[in-house]
């Protein structure tokens, strides 16, 4: 069965409160198994099992990693994701950080490509306030920016624009068909 893995590092919760709405908004596009894994509990020991991909990590500081992220990023650098298709999304501050507004997703980018995987989710930079940020390629951003602190009421709507477009980026409607064909083929 096709599985669909999240991993997040969240250190207050807003990652985390990401990763499971957005766990909850695939279930209305994919019928394949959604696995939730905690970074700091679990690592990434699960990842290669899972056929996509999403990376929830937090920007703290100046453009840095989560700690969770932080501490795990060496086994994201030793994974293969040759063929596989890897979402971003984040938490950040796009006022009080403006020149490293979801520097995060950048590093997390970097390290998905370089591991062979293929970046899908790709975001417009519009409705921001930030002057610079490592995570915009081409005018967009690599993956989901989420801002708690400015603009709380503007994630959901969000979150679900962004898994519309994963579901059609991933084939999660295809996969999903394929999923209960097997359950009945059985």
């Amino acid at each position: 069965m096709f599985t669909l893995g999240i991993f997040y590092g969240s250190t207050y919760g807003n990652t985390y409160d990401a990763a499971c709405e957005i766990a909850a908004e695939l279930k209305k596009y994919f019928a394949g198994e959604v696995w939730i894994h905690d970074v700091a509990e679990q690592g990434l020991k699960r990842l290669e099992e899972c056929q996509a991909l999403l990376l929830g990590c937090s920007t703290w500081n100046i453009g840095d990693l989560q700690d969770d992220w932080a501490r795990c990023l060496k086994q994201l650098e030793a994974a293969s994701l040759q063929g596989k298709k890897v979402a971003l999304f984040g938490a950040g501050d796009q006022y009080s950080y403006p020149d490293s507004f979801q520097g995060a997703l950048a590093i997390l980018a970097e390290k998905v490509r370089q591991a062979g995987g293929e970046l899908v989710g790709f975001t417009s930079t519009e409705g921001y306030f930030f002057s610079q940020s490592l995570a915009v390629e081409n005018g967009q951003f690599v993956g989901l920016a989420l801002d708690y602190d400015n603009q709380p009421e503007l994630s959901r709507p969000r979150i679900q624009a962004w898994v519309e477009q994963l579901a059609e980026e991933m084939a999660l409607l295809r996969r999903a068909v394929e999923a209960e064909q097997e359950v009945m083929d059985e």
